[in-house]
C-alpha cells in the first residue's frame, strides 16, 4: 500500500469565486453549493420529530434542514431577513418533502426574535 501525501495530492490554488459580503446569498454564488436538493434521499429516521435550525437558509444549515425534512422531521429555520431569497428556497424544499416548514426571520442576538421563533414553532 502506497501512502499519498495530501499536501501534494490536491491543487494548491482553488477557483476564485470572489468573496461575498456577509451575509451572502447561496443563490448568487457562481457554483451553487450542494445542499442535497438533488442528491439526498431520506429514510424516515426522524419521522414525527421537530427541528429548529439556525442559519437554515444557506450552507450547512440549509443542508441540515433539507436532510431533516427528508428524514421525516418538521423543520423551522431561523435566518437573517436579508437572506429571504435563500430561505424561500429552503422552505419550499422542506414542504416539497411533505413536511411542515416554519420561517423565522430575525437576528437571534435579539431576545424578541428568540421568543417569537420558539413559541411559533411550538404552537404548530
Amino acid at each position: 500500500m502506497t501512502l499519498i501525501d495530501p499536501r501534494t495530492k490536491y491543487p494548491k490554488e482553488f477557483p476564485k469565486e470572489g468573496r461575498q459580503n456577509n451575509p451572502g446569498l447561496d443563490t448568487q454564488m457562481r457554483s451553487e453549493p450542494d445542499i442535497g436538493l438533488d442528491s439526498y434521499v431520506g429514510s424516515g429516521k426522524l419521522e414525527g420529530r421537530k427541528a429548529l435550525i439556525t442559519g437554515g437558509d444557506s450552507g450547512i444549515g440549509a443542508a441540515t434542514a433539507v436532510a431533516y425534512a427528508r428524514e421525516g422531521a418538521d423543520v423551522a429555520i431561523a435566518y437573517l431577513p436579508e437572506e429571504q431569497e435563500d430561505a424561500d428556497r429552503i422552505i419550499a424544499a422542506i414542504e416539497e418533502a411533505g413536511r411542515k416548514a416554519v420561517a423565522i426571520p430575525g437576528d437571534l442576538r435579539e431576545l424578541d426574535t428568540c421568543l417569537s421563533g420558539s413559541s411559533c414553532f411550538r404552537v404548530r
